[in-house]
């Protein structure tokens, strides 16, 4: 199954879902200094922490878990899999995150908030833009950033912001800025991965290969499902429950 488009893409980000929390090897130091920089909020960092400090060692684990999965399937793939830094095909329409990728994500926006405090401020401010952009029509909740769930749901989200980029993506240099924290539909799209919908692969890549050859190469990203473990440990610590999409997650103003 090539993904040829946004809507084939979602339809496959919608099943395969792999997500953690940031590995903060600090996260108390993090915290300290950020809690001091206008551009990350006090309680924001606070409530960062209490979430992040006592998941952060299974985080860690299920990082290197996708991480080894993605380097043994780039050893496989060779030089079928063509994803590299400036190719942003899968940068463009928006897709949904859970809540273990938006706290990941804005831990890492805190990250780099205090390294490299100018180049946090413009993602958040292209989060901001485009959460301008996209409120009046948003499939959901615009205050909450929360989508709707229920009938009809995935089709209103599958014609919703297709040509939208994402705010974490630099558009003069291609580039994430807040890879380290990407979500993990982002580390594993591009190889072969299983949906109820069959193996889905970029069509970028494995140009010329057989559907044998697609199958040798099938990626598995989280064989014993720790995220959904380290998810539910999420929701009952703090209350945060559904999906969303980066924009909403960077650029909302966070709620008690």
């Amino acid at each position: 199954m090539r993904l040829s488009g946004t809507h084939e893409r979602r339809a496959l980000i919608r099943t395969v879902r792999y997500s953690a929390v940031s590995e903060v090897a600090d996260f108390d130091v993090a915290y300290r200094l950020a809690g001091h920089r206008r551009e990350l909020r006090v309680q924001e960092a606070f409530s960062l922490k209490m979430r992040c400090g006592s998941q952060s060692l299974r985080d860690t684990e299920l990082i290197q878990i996708v991480d080894a999965a993605l380097a043994d399937v780039t050893r496989r793939s060779g030089e079928w899999l063509v994803c590299r830094q400036g190719c942003t095909q899968c940068c463009v329409g928006a897709f949904s995150i859970n809540q273990l990728d938006a706290l990941r994500l804005r831990s890492g926006l805190a990250e780099l908030a205090v390294r490299d405090p100018e180049r946090a401020a413009r993602v958040r401010a292209r989060a901001r833009d485009s959460v301008v952009r996209l409120a009046q029509d948003f499939p959901g909740d615009p205050a909450t950033g929360l989508l709707e769930e229920g009938e009809g749901a995935a089709q209103r989200f599958a014609e919703f912001a297709n040509d939208e980029p994402c705010p974490v993506l630099d558009p003069e240099t291609g580039s994430c800025d807040l890879y380290e924290a990407r979500p993990m539909t982002c580390r594993v799209f591009g190889p072969p991965v299983r949906s109820e919908d069959g193996l889905g692969v970029c069509e970028l890549c494995f140009q010329g290969a057989s559907e044998e050859e697609i199958a040798a190469c099938e990626m598995i990203p989280d064989p014993d499902d720790l995220e959904s473990a380290l998810l539910e440990q999420l929701e009952q610590s703090s209350g945060a429950r559904g999906n969303t999409i980066v924009a909403f997650a960077l650029g909302c103003e966070p709620r008690n």
